[in-house]
Parts: C-alpha cells; structure tokens; sequence
C-alpha cells in the first residue's frame, strides 16, 4: 500500500514570479505571514507586489495598513515598477490605512495601549472594498517605546487574531537589526506568526545579493534554504528557485553542427540539438572562433542565434568574425542573429539571469552562445556562479534550445582541472583547447573531453587557424601528458628526431 497523505493547508498564490515554487503553490489561506528583513531588503516591495498581483491577476482587492511611510510616500516610491495605486484605490480595490504618527508624536501609551481603533479602521477598509488580502507594513513602529517583549506579544497577537476573524490572508512586515540572529527586533514576533519568511540583503563581493528563506509554514509544506532574488523596474520582485528546479527537460537525438566538420564527426556526427556545450580554454586557443564557427553553421542552417558577450562589445566581435570570413552584421539584418554585450560587473548575476531569460524569450533563438563564462565568475561568488550556470542552462535546455559556453583556464598549457570552474558536471560537451609546447615550438591541441549519450573521440588533435577558421588535423603522436602541461616524448620519437637532424652523409658510388 502507497503512503497516506495528509490534508495540506489550502494555499493562496502570491502572484510574485519564483516565490510560488519554493512554497509549493503559494501563502497558507486565511493564515499571517511575518516578513523579517534589514533596511533595503525588499520587504515594502514584496509586500506590495502580493497585493498588486491578487488585484491583477486573482481578482482578490486587499488593504494596505502603513505605520511608517506615508500614503503619498508610498505610492510615489512604487511608481517607479509602474505600479499605479492612486488609480486602484480610486476604483476601490485597494484601500490604504494611514497609522503613521506625527513627528514628536507617540501613538500609544503605555499603560493606555489599546487598539481597538487601529483594529476599527482596518476592519472597515477590509470590508469596503472586500478586500481577501492585508498588509501591514512597520508594524514594528508600535511598539518602539515598549522594553517588555511580553506587551509586544500580546499587542500583535491581539492583531493577527482580530484579522484572521476577518478570514483574510496577511502580510506582516518588521524590521530586523541584522542580517543574521534573532528574527525580529523583540525576539518574540516569529512565535505569534504562522508563516515565517526571512529577506536578506547582504554584501558579497562588494555587490549586494538578496535572499528569501521560508523559515516556518505552520501546517503547510515548503522548500527549505535561501534563495536568491532580485527586484528590478519590470517585474519587481522575481525570486529565482534554482535548487528547485526539476529535471525535467526533454532529449532529443537531433544532431547540429558545430561548424567545423572534423569536430563534427570527432562527436559522432555533431551536437545533440538540446545540449550544453563548453568550450575551454586558454587565452588565444581560439575560443570566440569556436563561437564564429557555432554561429556561421546557424547562419547556413537559417536558425537563429543569440551571442551574450561578456568581455568584448559588438564592435569587436563582428570585425574578429569578418576575418574568418563571417558576416555578422548580414546576419543581424537578415534576423538570423542578436549580439547582446555586456560587462558582468553592471549588475548582479541574479539580475544577468533574469535579463538574459528575457532576451531569449524575446528573440526565440535557435541556438545560444555565450562569451565568457569565466567573465561572470569573477565577479561572484562559488555558489552565486552556480546557481547562475544552473539557472541559465536549465533554462536553454527546457527550451530544448542548443547552449555553446566558452571557459578561460588560467593556465596556458594545461594542469588545471575543469572541475575546479563548477560548470563541468552541467554540461553535456566539454571540448578542451590546449598549448601544446613540442620541441620548442607552440602548438595548438583540441580534444573532446566529454559527451553525454553518444560515441565521441579520445584522440587529442592538433589544430591551425587561418584566414579562413579553424582547421583540425591528426592526432598528436608520441607525446604524452598534454593535458597536464608536462608533455613527455616516447624514446622510438625522439630517436627519428636526431635521425632526422643528423642524417648520415650517403657514401659515394
């Protein structure tokens, strides 16, 4: 007999992109949430955005309950993602309670702390406009005159407990100290909660990265950890659930080519169409010509392609491509190819994703290039770098679209592990370009480390570029270790060598 499952709560969707994966489906209905965060965290936003997203897209109004910023505050401070509250509470979707106090003045006494018309105001505003949400955003401003942790819990209790009655499902924002540590400035207010989200904001790298963790759902299931997000003029708040991403993408047997025909058939007849390939390197190994070559075979298939560039600008990459004989500008006019270039030090690698999700689903492409990788782990830490590789190849792969990274070994001939760049284990293709130092001269060695699925060549070849591309030729023989960058050379080799340096003067007839 399969396991019994128990009843789950009934889930409200938040509307907020990424958020409803990591809570499996969404808010526990009817129950209060408590959103802790630093200053700058993203938990206004957040908040705002449930309650935009349930008048735009559920049909549920809501109430706006702000004890810090004031009304007009608020809604100039939105304006800025598009959000237009003045219109919604005009048409009576949205009602906003103001209980921010006047300067110098306290709202509650102690020893005189009562609520009942706070509670008035708010059930009167539910009521007007029906509202199924309620944010209440710096609660904490009620309580800043109080040292017991005892009233604070009573006093918001009390709260939470009058709007549950109400059957609305409720967001509570408070402030906390610090990015780590006790979850609210009382120490109390995560117990009288049901749910329990966590934002931070912290620095790394000198770049601020965001995250959410559910910590607690009160009888309702969720993802567990810290997730990344990040909040920008077009969609606000957009979580990204990469370590709850399924596997889920399709496989597919077609073959694409990779644009030289002898790397072609080293993989067995081409790239699988929906794969990631990589391409490593050292710098001059002939990385973006790789790329070249991967857009002029889309170019000649009529697909379309699109190149990230991430150390060069579009100028550069077209006059390099023109040199092999590879018209980009052509391409971008006839619609078959987009060059999009820009610095990894702009913006976060959470925002970059984003970005470039949006890019691909504007243009549809074929295929997708990007040049280089090794660019946005500079700038980003072990575990941000990956959830970005995750990320963005999960989401090529699931679009069954063909992914072409390229990689920058620090070393130039070799003795580096590909392991050690935390794309290996994603990829499907790893294509290794090496120095090869050979009687003291330098050469160039190509190898298809790695292919998912299918039969591929274990030979390291040797390859040339010209005028006119890349151009592979046999494999290297009698020299070991290349790939370690200590080449060794057997003794039968080495002896036809000196033969061939000092021949033996033929005799006289």
């Amino acid at each position: 007999m399969g396991e019994a499952r128990h009843p789950e709560l009934e889930k409200l969707p938040t509307g907020v992109p990424g958020f409803d994966e990591i809570a499996n489906g969404g808010l526990p209905k009817g129950r209060s949430t408590l959103i802790a965060g630093t200053a700058g965290s993203g938990k206004t936003v957040l908040a705002l955005q449930f309650l935009l997203a349930g008048v735009r897209w559920f049909d549920q109004n809501g109430v706006f309950v702000t004890f810090e910023e004031t009304p007009s505050d608020l809604m100039l401070n939105v304006a800025s993602f598009g959000w237009d509250l003045d219109t919604l509470v005009a048409e009576n979707r949205i009602a906003v309670v103001d209980a921010t106090a006047d300067p110098g003045e306290e709202l509650w006494q102690a020893g005189a702390f009562d609520l009942s018309a706070l509670m008035a105001r708010i059930e009167a505003a539910v009521r007007r406009v029906g509202a199924q949400r309620v944010i209440l955003d710096a609660v904490g401003a009620l309580f800043p005159q109080f040292t017991d942790a005892n009233v604070v819990r009573r006093e918001l209790h009390r709260i939470l407990a009058g709007l549950r009655r109400l059957g609305v499902t409720t967001l509570v924002n408070m402030e906390r100290t610090e990015e780590e540590g006790a979850v609210g400035r009382f120490g109390v207010e995560e117990f009288v909660a049901d749910n329990v989200l966590v934002v931070r904001n912290r620095l790394e790298h000198e770049k601020r990265r965001r995250t959410i963790e559910i910590l607690k759902f009160r009888g309702a299931t969720h993802q567990k950890g810290e997730y990344p997000f990040t909040i920008d003029a077009d969609d606000g708040v957009t979580v990204i659930p990469l370590s709850a991403t399924e596997l889920q993408q399709k496989s597919s047997v077609v073959r694409v080519s990779s644009g030289v025909e002898e790397l072609d058939r080293m993989c067995g007849g081409g790239m699988y169409r929906d794969s990631i390939i990589l391409v490593s390197g050292a710098t001059g190994t002939g990385k973006t010509l790789m790329v070249t070559e991967y857009v002029k075979a889309a170019m000649k298939a009529q697909e379309k392609v699109l190149l990230f560039g991430a150390e060069e600008s579009r100028e550069q990459l077209t006059r390099n491509a023109i040199a092999w004989g590879v018209d980009f500008e052509k391409a971008e006019q006839d619609g078959l190819l987009r060059i999009i270039c820009r610095y990894p030090e702009v913006m976060g690698l959470e925002d970059h994703l984003i970005q470039m999700k949006r890019d691909i689903q504007a243009f549809k492409p074929h295929r997708v290039a990007v040049d280089s990788m090794s660019a946005y782990e500079r700038v980003s830490t072990a575990k941000s770098f990956r959830e970005f590789v995750i990320g963005l190849t999960s989401h090529i792969k699931l679009l069954e679209t063909t992914g072409l990274f390229t990689n920058t070994t620090s070393m130039l001939v070799g003795g580096e592990s590909i392991t050690e760049t935390h794309i290996s284990t994603i990829t499907d293709t790893i294509i290794l370009l090496r120095y090869v130092e050979l009687f003291g001269e330098m050469r160039r060695g190509l190898t298809v480390l790695k292919m998912r699925g299918t039969w591929h060549e274990k030979e390291i070849r040797e390859y040339v570029i010209d005028g006119s591309g890349m151009h592979i030729k046999t494999p290297f023989k009698g020299v070991t270790g290349i790939l370690s960058g200590m080449p060794t050379y057997s003794f039968s080799s080495e002896a036809e060598r000196l033969d061939r340096m000092f021949d033996a003067p033929r005799p006289e007839a």
